[in-house]
């Protein structure tokens, strides 16, 4: 088991804590799930995710009042993200990563789903805490057969981070305005195209809106390669 005794923080006192990943925690599926709050399931992806509420974003929560940024149309503040049992469920799993065993928890859930493959963090929400991204890290680390992709805007927390991300998951940084570029000191990122663009030099295009809104074959955001994903504006 992979564990790591750092604490990290960034200018104010960290509600997660870095979390032990030997913990005990319960043996049966049904028990796991409860204790990390839920999975979800994204129709449109190989794999299952984990989501949390988008009005809990920090960064993306100011970016949602600026004209032209990404977050102004999140799609996670509206359809059935709104619906009351969906916030629910999402409220539950904030809450659930400040419990002590949620690390533990979600390594052996995760260790438990022998078929997956694939898993995204937060098709909602965002990083909470640098200590957040450590722990998810840890996960990483003890969950080798499953490849993890995370987009996140929270620049600021991959900066200060100490750690060492592995191999297998794949923190792509998010472009904050439509048609711009993220910062090229990340090593992937991704960007969304201007209405009316098609296409933008060396990055790879996301398939999904000519091949019914899913990733079918495609898994270039969990891929070390593509070092830029573009996404055609929603």
């Amino acid at each position: 088991m992979v564990m790591t005794n750092t604490t990290l923080t960034i200018g104010h006192s960290d509600p997660i804590r870095v979390q032990d990943p030997t913990l005990p925690v319960p043996s049966r599926i049904r028990d796991l799930t409860d204790m990390v709050g839920g999975l979800s399931n994204p129709s449109k992806m190989p794999g299952l995710s984990y989501s949390l509420p988008a009005w809990r974003c920090k960064v993306g929560g100011s970016l949602r009042s600026v004209k032209g940024s990404v977050c102004s149309g999140c799609y996670a503040m509206k359809g059935c993200y709104v619906f009351p049992v969906v916030k629910d469920a999402l409220e539950r799993r904030f809450r659930a990563i400040r419990d002590e065993r949620w690390t533990a928890a979600m390594i052996a859930l995760l260790s438990a789903k022998r078929n997956m493959r694939f898993f995204r963090w937060h098709d909602s929400g965002d990083l909470q805490s640098a200590n957040h991204l450590r722990n998810i890290v840890t996960i990483a680390e003890n969950v080798p057969s499953v490849r993890f992709w995370m987009p996140t805007r929270e620049y600021r927390i991959l900066d200060t981070f100490e750690g060492t991300i592995p191999s297998n998951l794949i923190v792509r940084v998010s472009a904050h305005m439509i048609g711009s570029d993220a910062p090229s000191r990340f090593s992937h990122t991704s960007v969304v195209l201007s209405k009316g663009t098609e296409s933008t030099p060396g990055a790879f295009t996301c398939p999904a809106s000519k091949q019914g809104n899913e990733c079918y074959r495609c898994r270039a955001c969990w891929s070390p390669n593509a070092r830029t994903i573009a996404y055609p504006v929603h």
